[in-house]
């Protein structure tokens, strides 16, 4: 039983289900959690009704990153297991077989935004901020520093990996971390939109053609 990530589909979208993080109030990324999203992303790669899916955190915050409160509790051994948990359900989410668009609100730090970067194509409303913060608190990302480098090239991944600084919207959309920037309150409806335009196409081609690329 999923506490904090569930999987919804509507009659009025057939074909798209959302994949939906919901622990307030800033949707910190647990152990659990993570457990909970590569669950529901094997679940979402072997249903024959779903087409597309929508990766969603709210209409307030997509994810401000890892729970710095757990973290701190944790000893080596079990920091080194989070990190690979962390892994797990990033490549998950990556290898669902199906399209998959981030639709990103408020913030997309830390893992949270390497979570977004699994996605296949990422909307994001114009006021959200984005970092990868883990070198604030003195940390290296656990995992999705390859997808990083290949959204924004290697130099310009490091430069925000080691800095940890915070981008606006407009620049992420000039790195290439986005690919749709529209008003906060239309994300979801535009990853949406993105997202019915392959419902309709076999999804054994789709599948096949996601798989040309590398996760």
């Amino acid at each position: 039983m999923s506490e904090f990530v569930s999987v919804h589909t509507a009659d009025a979208h057939p074909g798209v289900a959302t994949l939906l993080i919901a622990r307030a109030p800033s949707n910190a990324l647990t152990r659990q959690v993570y457990r909970e999203v590569a669950h529901a992303a094997a679940d979402l790669a072997g249903r024959d009704d779903v087409h597309a899916v929508i990766l969603f955190g709210g209409h307030e915050i997509f994810s401000a990153g890892d729970d710095a409160a757990e973290l701190q509790t944790l000893n080596a051994d079990e920091t080194a297991a989070a990190a690979v948990l962390c892994r797990e359900a990033l490549d998950a989410v990556a290898a669902i077989p199906k399209p998959v668009v981030a639709a990103i609100t408020g913030y997309a730090l830390g893992g949270g935004l390497t979570l977004a970067l699994a996605a296949d194509w990422r909307v994001s409303g114009d006021n959200v901020k984005f970092a990868a913060t883990e070198i604030l608190a003195g940390r290296a990302p656990a995992g999705g520093t390859d997808r990083l480098a290949r959204a924004t090239g290697v130099s310009k991944a490091k430069d925000l990996v080691f800095s940890g600084r915070f981008i606006d919207a407009k620049e992420a959309s000039a790195l290439g971390l986005i690919d749709q920037m529209v008003a906060p309150d239309g994300v979801y409806d535009a990853a949406l939109a993105w997202a019915e335009r392959f419902v309709e196409h076999p999804p054994q081609a789709l599948a096949a053609a996601k798989a040309t690329f590398a996760n």
